[in-house]
């Protein structure tokens, strides 16, 4: 299969963040080796060949010797793109030379926040101080393709704040290519969600994000989905075919995969992945793509929808216009070519997705959309 990108969930922390509802545990080195078995065993199972590959966790840089144990075993081409996630307090000299010994090239780092403020509020395990250190050893180790992710939203922040951390961001050099900036969200499963924080309202939310999308912009940043943005060339391919709705497969308790014309996925249990000589899946979908989903992923990005894609599903352009009529104009740009939603209407996209997706036009009742 070509362009086949591979997903490994790595699901172990140092330490939970109280807002990340995402599944992991705390490490253990056995419950990591023993892991770190099965991933291979699955790989060796599959027998692909990926020319994107992305650990995803969980904190997988904490596990990094295992990380490079599982890179020896797997098929990938000359170029492919080689990412790892990691928090700044799990970066050293020696983890950053195995990894790119094994063929790593790209790490995303979890900064959050440059505000010490701010990342004690999140319960963040380092300093603005460290997360800058760890860009620049990433750097020293010779990494030429950094990815920061940052969080808007949180408690007390501004938009000043959003600005002072993205010049300290841009000066950090040259290697770091790529930014995801995440609206917090507080999901009823986490610690956070009991906390009676108090979160920025929805004028100043909506006035942070605009903020951070004009800074990265104004230092080379350019947004082409609405939680990220890169140097030109730098948008992240793996991720990119989750939202063009191409062919991944993942690896790990709890990873998603769409292969083979279905979406699967596998369940939060490290016990059962370990012991399982192929990872059991739970198949949520077999298709041909529809409408609704492939809209969905496309209309995030910032080249948006083609009215040529929407033939492909029986949709003609006076239909999709007919549609765009019952979302307000400064909320997308509509070409001859296609539909896509400005930065204003990121703000409400799951709104106007649903306007633009879910009805026959026919059925529409124009709804005003809250601003």
């Amino acid at each position: 299969m070509p362009n086949l990108g591979l997903y490994i969930h790595i699901p172990f922390c140092l330490e939970k963040c109280p807002y990340c509802d995402f599944f992991s545990q705390p490490y253990d080195s056995r419950h990591s080796f023993a892991y770190a078995d099965a991933v291979i065993r699955n790989a060796e199972h599959y027998k692909e060949h990926f020319d994107t590959i992305y650990f995803g966790g969980g904190t997988p840089s904490a596990a990094w010797w295992d990380v490079c144990r599982i890179m020896g075993k797997l098929k990938f081409d000359d170029s492919a793109e080689i990412t790892i996630e990691a928090n700044p307090n799990t970066l050293t000299q020696e983890s950053l030379s195995s990894l790119k010994g094994c063929g790593v090239n790209r790490i995303s780092i979890g900064v959050q926040s440059f505000s010490n403020a701010e990342l004690r509020s999140l319960m963040r395990g380092h300093t603005s101080e460290d997360a800058s250190n760890a860009v620049r050893i990433a750097q020293s180790g010779g990494f030429k393709n950094i990815s920061v992710d940052l969080m808007l939203g949180i408690p007390n922040q501004t938009p000043d704040s959003v600005r002072r951390s993205i010049k300290i961001l841009s000066g950090l050099g040259d290697s770091v290519k790529h930014v995801s900036a995440y609206m917090l969200k507080i999901e009823p499963s986490t610690p956070y969600a009991n906390m009676g924080l108090k979160l920025p309202d929805e004028y100043m939310t909506s006035q942070i994000y605009l903020t951070a999308v004009s800074a990265l912009e104004e230092h080379g940043f350019m947004q082409y989905e609405i939680s990220n943005f890169a140097k030109p060339g730098y948008e992240s391919p793996h991720n990119l075919k989750y939202w063009k709705s191409q062919p991944y497969l993942g690896i790990g308790a709890s990873a998603h995969s769409y292969y083979e014309g279905e979406r699967f996925y596998v369940k939060n249990n490290i016990k059962a992945f370990i012991k399982s000589i192929v990872q059991e899946t739970v198949v949520t979908d077999r298709d041909n793509v529809n409408f609704s989903d492939y809209a969905m992923l496309k209309l995030r990005l910032n080249e948006g929808l083609t009215f040529t894609e929407c033939e492909r599903f029986g949709l003609k352009k006076e239909d999709m216009l007919r549609r765009c009529k019952l979302v307000p104009p400064d909320y997308l740009k509509i070409t001859d070519k296609g539909i896509s939603i400005t930065k204003e209407g990121f703000l409400v996209s799951n709104r106007i997705i649903g306007k633009l997706t879910t009805k026959p036009a026919e059925q529409y009742v124009p709804v005003q959309i809250k601003r």
